[in-house]
């Protein structure tokens, strides 16, 4: 099950358990029973000391297996399952799971773990998550890991993983199309990617209120960056090691960045993945004490001649956040075809993540909507998992690189449609069960009898909270000069969300290095 050199670092690992455990296992005859029952011998000889291995589970998901403290500090209701084997980009969730239930500490603030711990249901219950993931899915650890972690800590909360491949009769009753997707006693909760902090914060009714208590409270910044990928960590970092006050507010740590697979042409990192970059950025940032301000909506920008000398920010929770000067970083979100059926159908067939959700479509029918670099790379990837790919592209030609097009074009289960213009997505019984397209050409409409439907058109910049206050492209984007300024003074702006051209990462990291740079510039000038 596990390699040699797996085992190792497995066993190093587990050296840093501290207290007693045992795994508890539900296992039947099967050949995944049998591989599951391999890899907990495995982890139990790794530490025999403190791990004890019982196969006498009866839980109904077959095969699963639970961790539980044993000993006098034993929370008694501590629950935390995993049904089906969690390896592929769980693994290292499973690992956690392993050391944070004997005892090592996790990375989270004190804060957050708090917050964890005092969570529990007005009706007095419990919290009963389920939680459907994929293994090639690199959105679903960080929901994966958040959940156990919160069993770990709290009684009151009970979660069960399940990887959707080994109970692919249950994901179809459930009608389970999209991952991660979460489940809180019985109904859905969430899907998508989420960290604990946003979990706990829907949890608690009050917590938008306290935390915008706390950030009314704060003290105004040098620089204020709004939005935390590439641009805003970059600029964040030139900022902060000028020895000004920083600080970051953004809706999600790493932005864009977060649901990207593969990252090979950011230069100087041959190869890393979309969260580890993430990581790395928040990281970078931490370093040099920028005040980071997570799960933050911007409502509203209030420029200084109106807020009375200090440039305002208004949240959605309604905090206010004041600064000398203001980056705006807000990045871009993935481009909606905006037909009949794509919203009713959303996570019913209709996806923007071919490689979370692809293997949920196996040996089915599914389109692409895009032509470009990202549809034809997802068409690609689907090519290998589903019965067959169709290509939707409204160009008379795909846009994306010749080596890529030559590739799909080579594969036996894709059909191509160009000058093609989507027009409906249908479905019954709440779900996909095709896609329409008009023939640019002929006039001709035809239907495409199929279960999933992953569109990939581009992006649009998040910048809707602006219209008014400062100068917008037609196509929404912040109109910047050369040196990031806006039409607001002190107001600067950088990344995917601005008229800077070429949308990549490496661009969106120079921009904000530019946008720190002449804020300081703006500082030293005006005070």
């Amino acid at each position: 099950m596990l390699d040699d050199t797996l085992k190792a670092q497995l066993a190093a690992y587990l050296e840093r358990v501290q207290q007693p455990f045992e795994i508890v296992a539900s296992l039947s005859d099967s050949e995944n029973s049998r591989e599951m029952l391999e890899l907990l011998q495995t982890i139990q000889g790794l530490r025999a000391d403190k791990i004890t291995l019982r196969t006498d589970g009866q839980d109904a998901r077959k095969p699963s297996f639970s961790l539980q403290r044993t000993g006098g500090d034993a929370v008694a209701a501590q629950s935390l399952r995993f049904a089906g084997l969690p390896l592929g980009h769980e693994f290292t969730s499973l690992v956690l799971a392993l050391l944070w239930t004997g005892g090592h500490p996790p990375k989270e603030s004190a804060e957050t773990l708090d917050n964890v711990r005092a969570l529990s249901p007005a009706d007095g219950g419990d919290f009963h998550f389920e939680v459907f993931m994929s293994l090639s899915c690199h959105n679903c650890p960080d929901v994966v890991q958040a959940l156990s972690l919160m069993a770990i800590l709290n009684p009151k909360v009970k979660t069960t993983v399940i990887e959707g491949g080994a109970f692919q009769d249950e994901v179809e009753k459930r009608e389970i199309m999209a991952v991660p997707m979460v489940f809180l006693n019985g109904q859905v909760f969430a899907s998508g990617r989420m960290t604990v902090d946003e979990i706990v914060a829907k949890l608690d009714t009050n917590a938008g209120a306290k935390e915008a208590a706390k950030l009314n409270a704060k003290a105004p910044y040098d620089v204020l960056i709004v939005g935390g990928g590439p641009a805003g960590a970059a600029a964040a970092v030139y900022a902060a090691r000028k020895g000004i006050r920083t600080g970051i507010a953004a809706e999600r740590f790493g932005g864009q960045t977060n649901d990207t697979l593969g990252i090979e042409n950011y230069i100087s990192v041959l190869e890393t993945d979309g969260p580890k970059f993430s990581a790395a950025l928040e990281a970078h940032a931490r370093a040099y004490d920028v005040d980071i301000m997570n799960l933050q909506r911007a409502d509203a920008i209030v420029p200084a001649a109106q807020a009375g000398g200090l440039i305002e920010v208004k949240l959605a929770n309604g905090g206010v956040l004041k600064a000398k000067t203001v980056i705006l970083s807000t990045g871009a979100r993935w481009r909606n075809v905006n037909v009949p059926g794509e919203a009713e159908y959303k996570n019913k067939g209709v996806a923007y993540c071919p490689h979370c959700d692809g293997p949920l479509f196996k040996g089915k029918r599914t389109a692409v909507i895009g032509g470009g670099n990202s549809g034809v790379e997802a068409a690609i990837d689907l090519a290998g998992v589903v019965a067959h790919v169709t290509v939707v592209e409204f160009a008379d030609q795909l846009k994306a690189d010749a080596v890529l097009v030559r590739k799909l074009q080579s594969l036996p289960n894709v059909t191509i449609h160009t000058n093609a213009q989507t027009t409906e997505i249908t479905g019954a019984d709440g779900k996909v069960n095709g896609l329409k397209y008009k023939d640019r050409a002929t006039g001709v409409e035809h239907l495409v009898p199929l279960e999933g439907v992953f569109v990939q058109i581009g992006l649009v910049p998040n910048t809707e909270f602006l219209r008014g206050t400062l100068e917008l492209s037609k196509f929404g984007e912040i109109i910047v000069d050369a040196k990031g300024h806006t039409n607001v003074p002190g107001v600067f702006a950088a990344g995917d969300c601005t008229t800077v051209p070429y949308k990549q990462i490496v661009i969106a990291a120079g921009a904000g290095a530019t946008a720190a740079l002449s804020a300081f510039d703006h500082l030293i000038r005006h005070g």
